[in-house]
C-alpha cells in the first residue's frame, strides 16, 4: 500500500467546502481523470476514471460521513483499491483546510512506476488546487449532503 497526504487553504467556510465535497457527481469539474460518478445510494458511489490511457471502474462505499469534519471511504468493488479520508478544518470564517490521506494499491508496472515516480502525489495536489479555484470562483456550493454516516 501506498499513502499520500494533501492539503490547501480554500477561502470559503467550512460549511461551503464541506457541502461541495459532498456532490461526487461534481468532482470530474476539478479531479483530473475521473470521467464520471454516479452516487447510487446515500453512501454508495460508482467511479469511471481514465489515467494513463486506461479506463477504471470501481464502486466506492462512504464509511464515515460527518458534517462540516469529514468524509471517508473505501473501495469495495472493481478495479481500484484505496481507502481514504477528506477533512475540513476552520482556519478563519471564510477559510477553509482541505486535507486529504488516501491509501492504494498500485497494481501493475505502469502504476507502480507511477506512484514511485510521485504521480498520485501530483495528482491529488492539483485536484486540490482545481477544487480551490472552483470554490473560489463560484462562491457557493452547488449542493448539499449534510446526512451523518
Amino acid at each position: 500500500m501506498s499513502q499520500v497526504e494533501e492539503s490547501i487553504e480554500v477561502r470559503v467556510p467550512v460549511h461551503t467546502a464541506y457541502n461541495q465535497w459532498t456532490q461526487f457527481e461534481t468532482f470530474p469539474k476539478f479531479m483530473d481523470g475521473v470521467e464520471r460518478i454516479e452516487q447510487r445510494t446515500d453512501t454508495l458511489t460508482h467511479w469511471v476514471t481514465k489515467v494513463g490511457g486506461q479506463e477504471r471502474e470501481f464502486d466506492a462505499e462512504i464509511t464515515e460521513q460527518i458534517p462540516d469534519e469529514r468524509v471517508a471511504w473505501t473501495t469495495v468493488g472493481g478495479e481500484a483499491r484505496q481507502a481514504g479520508v477528506v477533512t475540513f478544518h476552520r482556519i478563519q470564517e471564510d477559510t477553509t483546510k482541505v486535507m486529504l490521506q488516501m491509501d492504494f494499491d498500485p497494481s501493475g508496472v505502469a502504476e507502480t512506476v507511477g506512484d514511485k515516480l510521485g504521480f498520485v502525489k501530483r495528482q491529488v495536489s492539483g485536484d486540490l488546487r482545481r477544487f480551490k479555484e472552483y470554490m473560489e470562483a463560484r462562491g457557493a456550493e452547488t449542493g448539499a449532503w449534510r446526512g451523518e454516516v
